[in-house]
Formats: C-alpha cells, sequence, structure tokens
C-alpha cells in the first residue's frame, strides 16, 4: 500500500459559502459537511476571483489568476491554457488521477492531466460528443429523456426530477466515483476529483428531497439600500424580475433539496474510504466553482461579487489535517490558492509560475487583498477585498459599492460615497487600479476611474428560453 496522502476533491455548482448550516445558514440541512467541518479547516472568506464557470474552474485547476489563464468573460470554446493542471501536478508525483462529473473543458474530452475521466456536460451536445452520463442513461432505456422534466439549465422555475433516483445526475455521478474508488491500484496513491452539476439549475430534485423543505419555512431574500433604478442595476437584476413570490420560495426549496443531496452522498464517498482501508490517509477538500445570488438584491446566478454570488465555502477534512481540527480560518482565499495548498499538503512540487498561495504553509505569504474580475460587456465588474472592506466597481456609469463585512455581512447598506469612509474607499479604489489592464485602462483619465456612459436600458430579449434543452435523441447538432 502507498503510505502518501490520498486526495478526495468535491466540486460543487453555483453553492454559495455561507449555504451551509455550519456556516449559520440554519434553514439548510448540511450534516455532512458540517461533521467534516468540525473535524477539519474552513475558510470563512473564501472567493472566486471570476464566478462564472470555465474562467473559475480554471483558477480551480491551474493555480492561476484569470488573467494568467486567458479568460474572465467565459470563452467555451477556447482551449483549455498549455500549463500543468493540478491533475497533471499529481501524475507527474506518481498519483494516478481519476475525475467523475463536470469538467467544462474545451475540447470536452480533454483530461487536462486525469488518467481517464467520466463525464457529464449537462447535455451540450454542441461541442461534438456524447458525453458519459448520457450513453449510460441511453443504456438503461432513457434515450432522450434527461431534460424532459421541461426545466431550464439557467432559470429557476422548478419540479421534482422525472425519471428514477438512480437516474438522478447526483447518484449518477457518486456511483461512477465509488466504483472508481474500488478499481485503485494499491501501490500508487490516488488523486479523485467529482464535480457534481448540481446545485445548478435545472432545479429537479428528488421528491424526497423537496419534501425535507416546507416554503413557509424557508427564508426570504434580502435587499439591500442600493439596489435602484440605475442602467446597471437593471441589467443586473432582469433576470429575477420575472419570478413571483411563490416561485422564488418553490427555487430556494429545491435549491437546498439538491444542496442536502450532495451532503447525504458525499456520505456514500467517505463510507467506501473506509470500507477501502483509505480514510485515514485521504485529505479530503470541498469547494465550489462560485455560488447563487439566490434572488437576494433582486438578483439570480453569478457574475457577481456580491457575497452569495462569489463566495464560496472551502473545507479541508480528514487525518492529514488533524492538526487544524475544527477550526475556521478567515484570512483570505480565492480558488487559484486551492491547486498551491492541496498540493503542499501532499508534498508535491508546486509548478512554477501559479498565482496562488498554500494557506496553510505555516509563517507562509498570505493575501493582504484579493482582486476579482468578471466580463468586458455592459455586466464588466471588478473587486477589491482586504478581508473586511469590500469595494465593487461598475465602469458602466462609474458607479462604486463599498460594504464593511465586519459590520454589515449581507452587504444592505453602501457606504462607497460616505464622507467618513472616504479614506477607505479611496485606499480600494488604488489598490484595485493597480490590478486593472488590458481594455480595462480605457476606463482611466489622468489615473481617476472614469468608467464609461450608462445607456439606455433596454430589456435582454430571451427567445432561446435561456439556453432551454430540447429532447436529446439523436443528438441534436
Amino acid at each position: 500500500m502507498s503510505d502518501k496522502t490520498n486526495v478526495l476533491m468535491i466540486n460543487v455548482d453555483h453553492w454559495p459559502g455561507n449555504l451551509l448550516n455550519c456556516a449559520g445558514q440554519k434553514g439548510i440541512l448540511t450534516p455532512t459537511l458540517d461533521q467534516l467541518a468540525e473535524n477539519g479547516i474552513r475558510f470563512s472568506n473564501f472567493y472566486s476571483e471570476c464566478p462564472v464557470c470555465i474562467p473559475a474552474r480554471r483558477c480551480l485547476m491551474t493555480g492561476l489568476s484569470p488573467r494568467s489563464h486567458g479568460d474572465r468573460v467565459y470563452q467555451d470554446q477556447a482551449e483549455f491554457p498549455p500549463v500543468t493542471s493540478l491533475a497533471q501536478a499529481f501524475t507527474d508525483s506518481g498519483y494516478q488521477a481519476y475525475a467523475v462529473g463536470k469538467m467544462h473543458v474545451y475540447p470536452q474530452r480533454n483530461r487536462i492531466g486525469f488518467h481517464d475521466v467520466i463525464l457529464a456536460e449537462e447535455g451540450r451536445y454542441e461541442f461534438g460528443i456524447v458525453d458519459d452520463y448520457q450513453i449510460w442513461l441511453g443504456e438503461q432505456g432513457y434515450l432522450g429523456q434527461e431534460h424532459m422534466h421541461g426545466m431550464s439549465n439557467n432559470t429557476y422555475h422548478t419540479r421534482p426530477w422525472h425519471l428514477s433516483e438512480s437516474a438522478h445526475g447526483t447518484n449518477w455521478a457518486t456511483r461512477e466515483m465509488l466504483r472508481t474508488i474500488k478499481r485503485k491500484d494499491p501501490t500508487r496513491p490516488a488523486f479523485y476529483y467529482i464535480s457534481y452539476q448540481h446545485p445548478h439549475p435545472p432545479l429537479v430534485p428528488l421528491q424526497s428531497y423537496f419534501d425535507m423543505y416546507r416554503e413557509d419555512k424557508i427564508d426570504d431574500p434580502i435587499c439591500g439600500n442600493w439596489v435602484d433604478d440605475s442602467c446597471i442595476m437593471r441589467v443586473m437584476t432582469e433576470a429575477a424580475t420575472p419570478y413571483s413570490y411563490k416561485e422564488i420560495k418553490m427555487a430556494k426549496r429545491a435549491f437546498y433539496a439538491l444542496s442536502t443531496h450532495i451532503d447525504h452522498q458525499i456520505r456514500l464517498l467517505i463510507g467506501t474510504l473506509r470500507e477501502e482501508g483509505l480514510i485515514d490517509n485521504t485529505l479530503i477538500v470541498f469547494t465550489g466553482d462560485h455560488g447563487d445570488m439566490l434572488f437576494d438584491h433582486k438578483m439570480v446566478a453569478k457574475r457577481s461579487f456580491y457575497e452569495g454570488s462569489a463566495k464560496i465555502p472551502f473545507i479541508l477534512s480528514g487525518k492529514p489535517v488533524a492538526d487544524y481540527c475544527g477550526q475556521v480560518d478567515n484570512q483570505l482565499g480565492t480558488l487559484a490558492d486551492v491547486m498551491p495548498t492541496v498540493l503542499d499538503i501532499c508534498g508535491v512540487k508546486l509548478p512554477n509560475g501559479i498565482d496562488g498561495i498554500p494557506l496553510l504553509k505555516k509563517r507562509g505569504k498570505k493575501h493582504d487583498v484579493i482582486y476579482g474580475e468578471i466580463g468586458e460587456d455592459i455586466k464588466a465588474t471588478r473587486m477589491i477585498h482586504d478581508g473586511r472592506y469590500k469595494l465593487i466597481y461598475y465602469p458602466c456609469g462609474n458607479v462604486f459599492q463599498m460594504f464593511d463585512l465586519e459590520d454589515d455581512p449581507k452587504e444592505l447598506k453602501n457606504i462607497a460615497n460616505t464622507l467618513e469612509e472616504k479614506s477607505k474607499r479611496d485606499e480600494l479604489e488604488r489598490r484595485l487600479i493597480e490590478h486593472l489592464y488590458g481594455s480595462d485602462l480605457e476606463w482611466l483619465d489622468g489615473g481617476k476611474l472614469i468608467g464609461f456612459p450608462a445607456p439606455d436600458y433596454q430589456r435582454t430579449a430571451n427567445y432561446n428560453f435561456h439556453n432551454q434543452r430540447g429532447y436529446h435523441w439523436p443528438p441534436p447538432r
């Protein structure tokens, strides 16, 4: 048996950092993750530096910032950058590396350093492949049935899952990873990566999990005093406007249900590690690509730097981090830090040129600020965060927002224009400007941010129902 540290990394999609019972969200059931945090270390100030799927996953898998890996927009046909990935770093060090679930790389069958990938890509046939989940569904007699629930992958209407429990994407991914763990070469350490597609829409939980939550017990969305009728706020809140109060409550209920389902399935992963004699020598990592606004501040989904969208969970657990048992660490961290942190714990050499830092390295470098960027269009947003104060900048209309997250963790009050906070805003604005590059420099005049004039607001047409899937057999072109 190998005596090196194994790794089980669990990645989720759209999971806000505070959507854990142990993080204070008492309305959700996350007993497995709470126990992992209790027996490990949870980072409470951890962020996605580009909160949308592809750029965020590049940060996770390369240890690089969006500026370094080349995507701050969401380029779904941009090839994975030619750098050493997290998986490649492990395989170069003698590990076996396997992935199950959503990868979101291009080309879709690029293994980015893994020995094998059992793939689920949410029905993205347009890029030329049928993924392994859909092949399995076909073998079970469910050809073309995956999306017959009628819910979109990018909207917040909901209904219970329509096929058997075993055919749900969460169950399928878990089962494939269980089989992978049991097929381990006992002479080599392993890096296992399971990437669940939920709680990302479509919001189609199993009925049994939907029934765990009652709409009248689901918390209402919050709204800050800064949500106004400016062009940028109308653009940012546009996607949430079609939903009634009842639909909002149902959407959050379904979202919580999908999350608890994943939490319970993780128990099977841990149980299999135990049964295979691996549990004492395995680092368990839980994180996500970004969060979801879930109707807070009249917004849904990601692509913003408010807490619901940009803050994500990061938990390290297991015997390899026993010295940190029960700790909550509030140092700043980002997805680019996952790779060096995990490699450092496992004693694997860090690739040259990465931007992230090992967060558990004693007397190591710490972030004094973190920078976030997303988009280059009317929704372009930049963020600087010093651990207490967060400055968000929209060049459209030259809009500044600043929040004191110690006194106002729900971001209800914008203090960017208050006289008593002027020095802090000036300091953060200066630090933000230091990070700008490329076309962002056009927002400056004489070293000051001026952005660009806000256009007249025009509602975005939605003829394709936000990328609604249809009948998936035969595979559409």
